[in-house]
Parts: structure tokens; C-alpha cells; sequence
């Protein structure tokens, strides 16, 4: 999958207002909704069936240094695929179709809505480790509102890909943008990269905060900040 941020259309500079705004001329890269939206694992793409799939186990086995074929490790390529049928089945699911029912019975209300600590795990694509954590996302409604468990199965189907953690920051603040329209979007993830705790530097316990801001959160500091204290608050 691509990890890059892509220009979906032109976006007028904006002027630097505060101490603690952006640089002039600076405006967040905006992503194609074609990348994000519906299902990453496309139809027409071909893919190598099962049985290469496990072969390709036994090959890697072999290569750390293992005997495929001792008892152990007989049914292993089998165990393998099957766990990533399961972590992985994000690019099979649409972020789209996970955010279209929308409620309008909310009694005019105006904040904004906040679901903190949804845990999840992904897979670091330079790895392919995993990384956990957990995800904070506000939103603040026009007129409709989505069930709040659906901001946690949108989370999951961006989890179950391989990722970065900027990158499904992004997505995620992207996906709600685009589908719900709200006044403004806000997502902070605190994660744990096992590619940095466990191999490399081996740093246990360094965390990694990554955050992305639309509309009234972005322009208001008074709105992000409520939100971040709303998060630590926990």
C-alpha cells in the first residue's frame, strides 16, 4: 500500500495567526479519498493462491535456519496464513460503508463528540511487526451523528493493513472528513512499535504520538486544546 500523503486538490495558503500557528503559506496535504475509502485489496490484482501462500512460510522457515518438516513445525505455514487472514483483514473491508448510517435524533446538539482508548494493533510496513496502542477520535457533528462503535470499526480497518502510524492517523481523520462532513475532525494515536522495542535500539516502552486536526480543531486553538485535555484526562 502506499504510504505517501497525496495532493488530492489545490489548497489556498493560509496566513500564520498566533505564536503557535503554522507557517505561512503551510496547509496540511489532503488525501485521495479513492485510497482510503473502499476495500485496498482490489478484485482485478492477482494473488498467489494458498498453497503458494504457505509454501512461501516453509521457504522463510528454512531460511532462519528451521526444518519445515519437524513435527512442530509441520502445520505451521497452515497456522501462519490463517492468522494473516485475520490480521490483515482490513484491505478486504470499506471504510465507507462503516460511516454512511448516520443518526439525526441528537436534540441540536453542537460539541463535539469524543471516543478515547480505542485499543487496536497494526502491523508496521517497513517490518511487518506489530505496533499497539490506542486511539482517541472527536468529532464535532452538522446535524447527524454516526454510532460511536463505528469509530472504533473504522479504526480496526485501518489497523488490519500494513501501516505507519502517521499514515493511519491521517486515514482515519480523512475517512471521518470526508463521509460524516462535520465541522471538524480531531485523532491522536499513542502507539508502542515493536520494530523499535524489541530489535534495533530495543527501547521497551517508548511511545509514539501522532495527531491530525480539521476544521474547528485545527483553526481553533481553544477546541484542540479542550480535546487534548479531555484525552490526558484518562
Amino acid at each position: 500500500m502506499d504510504a505517501l500523503i497525496k495532493p488530492l486538490r489545490g489548497v489556498k495558503p493560509v496566513e500564520a495567526k498566533s505564536n503557535n500557528a503554522k507557517p505561512a503559506g503551510f496547509a496540511p496535504a489532503e488525501l485521495d479519498p479513492s485510497e482510503f475509502m473502499a476495500a485496498a485489496a482490489q478484485p482485478d490484482r492477482p494473488r498467489p493462491s494458498r498453497h503458494e501462500a504457505e509454501h512461501a512460510v516453509r521457504t522463510l522457515l528454512s531460511y532462519i535456519g528451521e526444518n519445515p518438516n519437524r513435527e512442530g513445525l509441520l502445520d505451521t505455514p497452515r497456522r501462519v496464513i490463517e492468522a494473516y487472514d485475520e490480521i490483515y483483514q482490513g484491505y478486504h473491508q470499506c471504510p465507507a460503508e462503516v460511516l454512511n448510517r448516520t443518526f439525526g435524533e441528537t436534540a441540536g446538539y453542537d460539541d463535539f463528540v469524543l471516543v478515547r482508548d480505542i485499543q487496536f494493533t497494526s502491523q508496521c510496513e517497513h517490518h511487518m511487526m506489530p505496533f499497539y496502542g490506542k486511539a482517541h477520535i472527536a468529532y464535532t457533528p452538522v446535524e447527524r451523528v454516526v454510532g460511536l462503535s463505528k469509530l472504533a470499526r473504522l479504526t480496526d480497518i485501518f489497523a488490519r493493513r500494513l501501516q505507519t502510524q502517521e499514515h493511519m492517523t491521517a486515514q482515519i481523520a480523512a475517512a471521518v472528513d470526508e463521509v460524516l462532513k462535520p465541522r471538524g475532525v480531531a485523532v491522536m494515536i499513542e502507539a508502542e512499535h515493536t520494530c523499535m522495542s524489541v530489535r534495533g535500539v530495543a527501547k521497551h516502552g517508548a511511545m509514539t504520538f501522532t495527531s491530525r486536526f480539521t476544521g474547528v480543531f485545527r483553526d481553533n486553538p481553544a477546541e484542540q486544546a479542550r480535546f487534548l485535555s479531555m484525552v490526558r484526562s484518562g
